[in-house]
C-alpha cells in the first residue's frame, strides 16, 4: 500500500473516531502532499511507509507544540526535534500531535488542558500517562508508531493499560534535542507500537549521539537476535507489592506459561527471584528531583517571550509542581533535598549495577494496578497517583533501559510486563521482549 492510501486512511478514521477517544490534537495539514511526495521518491528510506503521531511536547516544525497546555495553546514549532529530523530524512510521515497530561505531569491522561483521553482498549477508563494520546493513536489504529517521552514511566504506563508496546531507552542513548522535558535528570523519547519489530526498527533509527544534547552517547545497531543467539537467559523476577494482586498474579502466569515452552527449555532459561536493595525509595526519591527540575524549567515561561505565564494560565498539577519545586530550591535549604534525593538515586543506580552482574533482564508487572475509570483520579488522594508509578520509576533513577509489553487481559483490561536491561542493552532487552510477544 502507498504510503499516501495508508495515511488517507488513517485520517478518516480519526475524523470518524477521534472525537470519543481523543487522542490527536492537532492533524498535519499538510499530511496527504507530504505523502504523495514520499511516494514519488526512486529511493525510499528505512521508515517509508511507517506512520507518526507524536506527543505534544515534541517540537515538529509548523505543527502546534502545546504540550496540552493553555500556557502554549497557540505555540507552533519553528524547528524540528533531533528525533523527527531522523524520522524525516528516512521518510517516517507524520500525521499530528498526540495528547498528553499538560507539560507531562500525571499518570492518568487526565490532566490536559484540552480533555482526558479516552482508553480505546477499555473505554471509560485512562490510558495512564502522561503519554496518553500516543499510547491510545496506536492501540486505536490513527498510526503504525507514536512517540512520547517517559520520565517516570510515561511511555511504558500507557502502554500497559492499552495494550501496545512501549519503550523508555537508556538515559542518553536518544537525543532530547527538541523536547520540552520535564526533569532534565530523567526525560527520554521513546516509540511506542503494536509489536517490538517496529519498536527495534524506529529505536535504532532516532538513538545516537547529538552535540545538542550532551548526555547522548554512541551506540551499536539495535538487532533483535534469534533464540539461538541469546544464547543461556537469567531472568530476574522482581519482588514487588501490587495494588491490585491479580496484576501480579496475571503476570506470574504468564511467566510460568513462558517457562514451559519448549524453546526455553532447550535454551536453558532460568528464572529467578530477586530484591533490589532501596527500590522502595523510589517514589520519594523521584519527586523532590522531577519537582526541583521542572520548577526550574518553568521560569521561562514567563509570558514576555511567548505563550502565557504558567502559573496564570496552567493547570492544578502543574501548579502543584511548581509550588513544590519552588520550595524545595528555597534558598535557605541550600539544595539539601535536591541534592539528598540525588544521592539515593546513585544508590539505586548502583544496586541495579550489581543485579545485572547476576542476570540478563529483571521482570515485573509495568503497573502495580488496572487503569481506574475515567473521573476517579480526582477521588485518590495525590499519594495513591504518585505511587502509581512505583514500578517504572525505577528504571528511569538508573538510568537503564526498559519495555512493557501485553500480557494479556484482567477483567478484559490489557496487563502490560515490563523488562529491564542495564544501559546501552536495547539490543538484549527487545530480543528478549521478542521471545515472551512470539509465544
Amino acid at each position: 500500500m502507498k504510503v499516501y492510501d495508508k495515511a488517507k486512511k488513517y485520517l478518516d478514521k480519526i475524523k470518524k473516531e477521534n472525537a470519543k477517544i481523543n487522542a490527536i490534537l492537532h492533524v498535519n495539514e499538510n499530511v496527504l502532499l507530504e505523502a504523495k511526495k514520499l511516494d514519488e521518491k526512486k529511493e525510499k528510506g528505512r521508515l517509508y511507509g511507517y506512520v507518526f503521531a507524536v506527543k505534544s511536547n515534541i517540537n515538529v516544525k509548523g505543527m502546534i507544540t502545546n504540550c496540552a497546555s493553555r500556557v502554549l495553546e497557540n505555540y507552533t514549532a519553528p524547528y524540528d526535534a533531533t528525533v523527527i529530523e531522523k524520522i524525516r530524512k528516512e521518510d517516517g510521515l507524520i500525521i499530528g500531535m498526540a495528547n498528553m497530561d499538560e507539560f507531562a505531569l500525571g499518570s492518568s491522561g487526565e490532566n490536559s488542558a484540552f480533555g482526558v483521553t479516552n482508553n480505546p482498549a477499555a473505554m471509560g477508563y485512562v490510558t495512564g500517562g502522561t503519554s496518553s494520546g500516543s499510547a491510545a493513536a496506536v492501540a486505536a489504529g490513527f498510526c503504525d508508531v507514536a512517540l512520547g517521552s517517559d520520565t517516570g514511566g510515561s511511555c511504558r504506563n500507557p502502554a500497559s493499560h492499552c495494550g501496545v508496546v512501549g519503550v523508555k531507552p537508556s538515559y542518553g542513548l536518544v537525543s532530547r534535542y527538541g523536547l520540552i522535558d520535564s526533569a532534565m535528570s530523567f526525560d527520554q523519547i521513546g516509540p511506542i507500537a503494536k509489536n517490538v519489530d517496529d519498536i527495534a526498527l524506529v529505536l535504532d533509527v532516532i538513538k545516537g549521539k547529538d552535540e545538542r544534547d550532551t548526555t547522548t552517547f554512541e551506540s551499536n545497531k539495535i538487532d533483535l537476535k534469534k533464540p539461538k543467539e541469546l544464547g543461556k537467559i537469567k531472568v530476574g523476577i522482581l519482588k514487588v507489592k501490587c495494588v491490585n494482586p491479580g496484576v501480579e498474579t496475571f503476570v506470574e502466569e504468564s511467566l510460568r506459561y513462558c517457562k514451559n515452552i519448549s524453546i526455553l527449555d532447550k535454551l536453558g532459561w532460568e528464572f529467578v527471584p530477586i530484591e533490589i536493595k532501596h527500590i522502595d525509595l523510589a517514589v520519594e526519591t523521584y519527586y523532590p528531583i522531577q519537582y526541583s527540575e521542572f520548577y526550574s524549567g518553568t521560569r521561562r515561561f514567563d509570558g514576555r517571550r511567548y505563550g502565557k505565564k504558567i502559573e496564570d494560565a496552567c493547570g492544578e498539577e502543574v501548579l502543584r509542581r511548581i509550588l513544590g519545586g519552588a520550595e524545595i530550591t528555597k534558598a535557605e535549604f541550600a539544595g539539601q533535598y535536591y541534592e539528598k534525593a540525588l544521592k539515593v538515586k546513585e544508590l539505586i543506580k548502583k544496586e541495579f549495577e550489581k543485579a545485572f552482574e547476576n542476570v540478563d533482564c529483571i521482570i515485573s508487572p509495568t503497573c502495580p494496578g488496572l487503569p481506574w475509570k475515567i473521573g476517579e483520579g480526582k477521588k485518590m488522594k495525590i499519594e495513591e497517583v504518585y505511587a502509581y508509578d512505583s514500578l517504572t520509576i525505577p528504571a528511569n533513577l538508573a538510568e537503564i533501559c526498559a519495555i512493557s509489553i501485553p500480557a494479556g487481559k484482567l477483567d478484559k483490561i490489557p496487563v502490560g510486563m515490563q523488562i529491564m536491561c542495564g544501559k546501552g542493552q536495547e539490543s538484549k532487552m527487545l530480543s528478549i521482549a521478542k521471545m515472551f510477544e512470539s509465544n
